[in-house]
């Protein structure tokens, strides 16, 4: 009597989260090693290396954060250019 009903990719939040969660650990992660080995080759103090940790795991949280928006919601454009205006240039230099 049960219909087995598989629910679309668009409205699969489970999917969603889950494909969120590995992307976000993974983009924090790596660009946090990839701050602390810079931190390790660039700078001295520890408290500077410990800025280029956070730095590379703010760059990750950032990536990650663009990247499960476009994921939940798929009707914005990935970096569309705006239009410019379609103006003649005699009617510009008219003004």
């Amino acid at each position: 009597m049960a219909e087995n009903k598989e629910i679309p990719a668009d409205y699969d939040l489970n999917a969603k989260w889950d494909a969120c969660l590995d992307l976000s650990l993974r983009r924090v992660v790596y660009s946090s090693l990839a701050g602390a080995f810079g931190g390790l080759l660039l700078f001295r103090s520890p408290v500077t290396r410990w800025a280029a940790v956070a730095f590379g795991a703010g760059v990750g949280f950032g990536s990650a954060y663009s990247d499960c928006s476009r994921i939940f919601d798929k009707r914005t454009a990935n970096f569309a250019p705006p239009e410019a205006p379609q103006t003649p240039a005699s009617h510009v230099a008219n003004e």
